[in-house]
Formats: C-alpha cells, sequence, structure tokens
C-alpha cells in the first residue's frame, strides 16, 4: 500500500506506469553516483585536454578552445593547453593570439621543439622574420634532424635579406641532404634576388633533376624565361607547372602572357578565363582579358572585366580609361565621358584622354566641350618642348602592376615582383589537412539539436523513430549528416542547456522526463565534441530502453568519431571499430526502414576498405529514399574504388543533381584519368 501511496502521489496510476516508474527509481538509485561525477568531469584537465584535441581534428577550433580556456583556469601551470589553444587560435589567422600562447607554452616548458615551431609559423605571419629565425634556431637545438626546421629558417633569412646567411644554411643543408631538391630552388631564389639568372638556372635545373615532379619548380623557371622574353620557352615550361598543380591560377595567367606574346591570343583568353575560375578576384586576369577581350571585339564583355577590377580599385586609372574607351566603342558616350573626366582631373596632361573626349562629346553635339579639349591639345603640341626620336615599342609591351603611366593604358599588366614560391614546411595546417584526401567519402548521419541548412540542396532528412521522440520531447532533435561548427556564443549555450539536463535527471521528481533528458544530453555532449560523455549517457539510455535504435545510431556516431581521432594518434581501433559495427547492425535489425543507418553502416564498410559491402549498404540506402544524395555520392566513390569508373560517374553525377555540386569536380577528375 504505501508503494502505491507513492506512486500516486507522483502521478502514476496504471500498473504498467507503476512498474516504470519502479525501474526508474531503482535506476537513480544505481547510477545517481555516475550523475554526481559528471557534475565535477569539468575538473578532469586530462579528459578536457582530449576532447579539445578531438575538437582541433574536427576543425571544431572556437570550441577547441572553450575546453582549453577551462584547464588554463584550473591547471594554468601546464603547457599544453596553452599550447593546443596556440594551435586553434592559428587555424583562425589569430597569429597574434596564438604567438602569445606559444610564449605561455614556452615559459612552461621549455623543451618542447613543438612550441617553438609553431611561434616561428605565427611570427612569419606576422612578418617577424628575425624573431621566428631565432625561434627556428632554438627548436634545432633540440631536433637538429628537422628538415622542416631549417627548411622555415632559411626562408626566414630570405625574407630578411640576410642573402647571405640563406646561402650558408643552403650549403649546409644540401650538404646534408644532397637529394633535398626544395633545398637548391631556394637557393635559385636567393640568386634571382641578387639578380644573378645564371646560377638561378643552374640551381632550378638541379632542383628539377632531382624532383622533376615539383610544379612550383617549373613555375620558378618559367619566371626566368618570362623576364628574358623567351615566350615558347615558358610557355613549355608553365605546362608542366600546370600539369602538376591544375589550381594555380597566377599559372594560367602567365602562361597568357607567354601565349599573347606569341600572338596565340585564343590560348590566352582561355588561360584567363580558367584563371579566373580559379581565383575570381584575381586583379591580373580580369584587367587583363578585359584588354584581350577589347582587342578581338568583345566590348560589352570587356567592361565587364573592367566593373569588376574597378570595384576591387576604385582609384585605377588606368582601368577606368580603358572602361571608357570600351563604353565609347558601345555607344556609352555619356558613360565614357564620365570615365574621361576622372582620368583627366587625376592627369590634367593626359593628351590621349582629352582626344577621346572631345570625339564624345561632338558625336553628342557638346561642340563648345569639344573645342575647349581641342584646343588644350593644340597648346600642347604647340609648347611641346621634347623632340628627337621616339623610343622603339616592343611588338606587345607590358608594364608593371605599380606603373601608373596613363600612356601605358592599352599594355598588359604583370605582377611587380615574380618570385619563385616555396611554401613553409607546416605541420600544424599539415597535420589537418592531410587527413582531408581530396577524394573524400562524406560523414555520417547523426541526430543533433539543430537543423543544417543549405543554399544548394532543398533535402530535409526526416526518420520516424526521431519523429516518435520529438512527440515526447521538451526539445526536437534532427538528423543531419555534419554537426555544425559552433562560434563561441553556441558553445555557451550547449553547455549551459547540459546544466539545465543535469539538473533535470538528478532531480527524482522529474523521473518521468529523465530519460528524455539522458538522451537530448547525450546529443548535446555530441555537438560540443565530447563523444565519451555521450556515450556514457547513451549506455546508460540503453540500459533503460535496450530496443532503442536512436541511441543505438548516436553511439555508434560517436564512437566512430572517437576512432578517427585515435587511428590520427596511431592507436589500433580494431575492436572499437567491431563495436561501431555491432550498434549499426543491432540499430538497422530494430528499424529496418531507416536509410540513414545502412548509409552510416556502408561508411563503416568503406573505413574497413570491404567495398563490395559499402556499395550493397549504399544501395539499400537508396532503396529505401531515393533522394538521399550523400548515398550516391559515396557509393560513386566506393565504386571507383573497387574500379568501376564508369558506374561510379553516374552515381557522382546523379548527387550532383540532388544538389552535391563537388560530385562534378570529381567527374572531371576521373574522366581525365
Amino acid at each position: 500500500m504505501k508503494r502505491e501511496a507513492f506512486a500516486t502521489a507522483h502521478g502514476v496510476t496504471s500498473n504498467y506506469d507503476c512498474l516504470r516508474f519502479l525501474s526508474c527509481v531503482l535506476f537513480l538509485t544505481l547510477y545517481f553516483p555516475l550523475f554526481t561525477h559528471k557534475c565535477f568531469a569539468q575538473y578532469n584537465t586530462d579528459r578536457l585536454i582530449t576532447i579539445g584535441r578531438s575538437a582541433l581534428y574536427y576543425e571544431d577550433y572556437v570550441l577547441s578552445i572553450q575546453y582549453f580556456n577551462q584547464v588554463i583556469a584550473v591547471k594554468p601551470y601546464l603547457y599544453e593547453p596553452w599550447f593546443f589553444r596556440g594551435v586553434a587560435k592559428y587555424y583562425l589567422d589569430d597569429f597574434a593570439g596564438a604567438e602569445s600562447d606559444c610564449s605561455h607554452a614556452i615559459e612552461r616548458n621549455p623543451y618542447v621543439t613543438n612550441s617553438y615551431e609553431l611561434r616561428g609559423l605565427c611570427r612569419i605571419r606576422l612578418q617577424k622574420y628575425e624573431t621566428a629565425a631565432a625561434d627556428y634556431t632554438v627548436a634545432l637545438k633540440y631536433d637538429p634532424e628537422n628538415q622542416g626546421l631549417w627548411h622555415n629558417r632559411v626562408l626566414c633569412y630570405i625574407r630578411s635579406k640576410d642573402y647571405e646567411r640563406a646561402l650558408g644554411q643552403l650549403d649546409t643543408m644540401v650538404a646534408r641532404w644532397p637529394k633535398y631538391a626544395d633545398g637548391y630552388s631556394m637557393r635559385a631564389e636567393v640568386y634571382m634576388l641578387q639578380e644573378d639568372t645564371a646560377k638561378a638556372i643552374k640551381a632550378l635545373d638541379k632542383s628539377l633533376e632531382i624532383d622533376p615532379y615539383d610544379g612550383n619548380t617549373w613555375a620558378a623557371r618559367s619566371i626566368i624565361s618570362l623576364s628574358r622574353s623567351e615566350w615558347k620557352e615558358s610557355e613549355a615550361f608553365l605546362d608542366k607547372a600546370i600539369h602538376l598543380l591544375p589550381k594555380n591560377g597566377g599559372y594560367y595567367i602567365n602562361r597568357a602572357l607567354a601565349r599573347y606574346n606569341q600572338n596565340n591570343l585564343r590560348g590566352a583568353m582561355a588561360d584567363y578565363d580558367t584563371a579566373l575560375d580559379l581565383e575570381p578576384n584575381n586583379f591580373l586576369g580580369h584587367y587583363n582579358r578585359g584588354l584581350l577581350r577589347a582587342q578581338v571585339g568583345d566590348d560589352n564583355r570587356g567592361i565587364e572585366d573592367f566593373d569588376f577590377v574597378l570595384k576591387l580599385e576604385p582609384d585605377n586609372m588606368l582601368a577606368r580609361f580603358n572602361r571608357g574607351l570600351l563604353r565609347d566603342q558601345t555607344g556609352d558616350l555619356r558613360g565614357a565621358i564620365d570615365d574621361y573626366t576622372k582620368v583627366i582631373d587625376e592627369y590634367p596632361n593626359f593628351w590621349t584622354g582629352l582626344h577621346y573626349r572631345a570625339g564624345c562629346y561632338r558625336r553628342l553635339g557638346m561642340n563648345r566641350q569639344a573645342e575647349q579639349d581641342e584646343f588644350r591639345i593644340l597648346k600642347a603640341q604647340m609648347d611641346k618642348r621634347y623632340g628627337g626620336k621616339q623610343p622603339k615599342m616592343k611588338k606587345h609591351p607590358m608594364r608593371k602592376r605599380s606603373d601608373e603611366d596613363m600612356e601605358k593604358y592599352n599594355q598588359l599588366v604583370v605582377a611587380d615582383d615574380q618570385e619563385v614560391q616555396n611554401d613553409y614546411k607546416n605541420d600544424y595546417r599539415g597535420r589537418v589537412q592531410n587527413r582531408k584526401v581530396e577524394v573524400a567519402y562524406l560523414p555520417m548521419y547523426e541526430l543533433a539539436l539543430e537543423p543544417v541548412t543549405s543554399e544548394v540542396k532543398s533535402y530535409v532528412p526526416f526518420d520516424e523513430a526521431v519523429e516518435t521522440f520529438n512527440r515526447q520531447s521538451s526539445r526536437p532533435l534532427f538528423v543531419v549528416s555534419a554537426t555544425p561548427v559552433l562560434n563561441e556564443k553556441h558553445s555557451k549555450a550547449y553547455f549551459a542547456y547540459i546544466d539545465s539536463l543535469s539538473a533535470v535527471i538528478s532531480d527524482i521528481s522529474q523521473l518521468n522526463v529523465a530519460p528524455q533528458a539522458l538522451l537530448l544530453r547525450a546529443v548535446t555532449y555530441s555537438s560540443i565534441q565530447n563523444f565519451e560523455a555521450a556515450i556514457d549517457d547513451l549506455s546508460t539510455y540503453l540500459q533503460m530502453d535496450s530496443l532503442s535504435s536512436l541511441a543505438l545510431w548516436q553511439r555508434a556516431v560517436c564512437q566512430s568519431k572517437i576512432n578517427d581521432f585515435q587511428a590520427s594518434e596511431g592507436t589500433n581501433i580494431d575492436m572499437k571499430t567491431a563495436n561501431v559495427l555491432l550498434d549499426l547492425s543491432a540499430a538497422i535489425r530494430l528499424s529496418p526502414r531507416n536509410a540513414y543507418l545502412y548509409y552510416n553502416r556502408g561508411n563503416l564498410y568503406v573505413r574497413l576498405k570491404d567495398y563490395s559491402r559499402a556499395i550493397d549498404d549504399y544501395t539499400q540506402a537508396l532503396t529505401l529514399d531515393p533522394q538521399l544524395a550523400e548515398a550516391y555520392y559515396n557509393r560513386g566513390l566506393a565504386l571507383f574504388d573497387s574500379g568501376k569508373t564508369s558506374e561510379g560517374i553516374a552515381d557522382l553525377s546523379k548527387a550532383g543533381e540532388l544538389g552535391l555540386y563537388t560530385a562534378y569536380s570529381l567527374i572531371k577528375k576521373y574522366r581525365e584519368k
């Protein structure tokens, strides 16, 4: 009777509800210590550092900073949180903040090479080349065989114009690593800065002999040929550079110059088009293409190019005058006069501009203004005090970008400095980018607190079990293909939401909503990259409801993400991968109509290189949901990996049709292969 009265007092009436209520009481009795422990989990600094590093791995840099902030607040004497927070700030281009954090890390532990290396990279970005070189010198005391440190220090010497020291260090590097091609290309850069092209060519040829697959070195060789007006040879070098590095817009612009000077206008135009596809805001590309379009009579599109240039540089009088000429040609006389007038106001003695403006005035019947311009020109000719032979112009003259001589308005523009492109060796950016191969499978679908919208894709993920949960929940869950990166405001809101859910779970008077709160907290933990805490909650939830496909689904995703991070650290994850497979397979048995579960298991099979089973699962997912673009995309990649190129292209085409436009670049890539 006491038990029934207790249950009735808490709103429990039926025998079924009574049993369920008592099971919840038993659950809280057994697991309340777990909740108490989690209230103090924030002080487990080792775990916080691990979670923060995991967030770094998944490029959630703002969130990772929040975790490292918590560690620094509790244990400011540890060097690791300072260092890793510096890494996160570096990714966010906060180089001054990253430099400061690295300095704090070095104060706490001056024997860690990575701290000096990262601070050196920050100082390079801040153009503090001398202090960056000093950091690399200290790092080399602890790691003298680190080739990347030698490389970056030499580039710092080059940027600070200490050429003799740079050459001395390069001699040491080449003696230590005779097959290090970059050593010779850096030596070539120094020789070019010293205007010794003969030695530069010799060094570049040696670099290419060692490594003929370095596109930057071929491009550097082409720069020397361009400076010598060796157009055909320069084009050949750039052909090789573009073959190796087809995404560099600058190479196409340089090749366009070489082709233009060989009267290959069609080829030059094609190169400018490609360069601007790759780098839409490239000044040289738009300016020179505008001139080329004017030359071939494509006036309206030439105006578009100069419009773009003037948006970038409103005070560029050469671009404005060229636009005026094209407006003049297309009959926009008042627009042309406006451009000519702005140029003449800036350069009152620019007689060519006065001549063209007078012509526009005549055509508009504004004879008085035309006569004023013509009189100014006549007076200038009469007052002309210089004479003699005019300099013989080159067949296709070019001007430097900084040259503002208005008489060169119709000349193609080249960059002021054509330097050898040698990249700094950057392990921090590299470690992330190396994990992002050019051809990458799309991630698993998971549960989240907020939907992810796309301007291109109209697809809205839907699952019956999620909708059933949402009808009973205080906050809805959404199915997403990738959780959004959180900013500081969102991450703080999520931390606060976890605190409120923890209060609900630990409050014995709210036992009827505690299980829902537990699943919501697990999803929230997932969103802030605390996958271990999410798995703990999901495992607890599954002890209450072993038939929950949602909990199995989310636990599999969380464990998979932990596995990816641990694999990057060199940990063996075979057993944990087997656990993910077990969870996904169990979830599929409970929800055989859920396309996302088959898709996720397909992703897991891909990681195991079991492409046949992966393709089967993707196919089943598409049978259940023909609009699942990610399944077409990943199945296409799995088909490629299985050697079935034509079928893979067909799948990527369908994925592109459904809104995954990146599929089209892969189609082009595989067709070229």
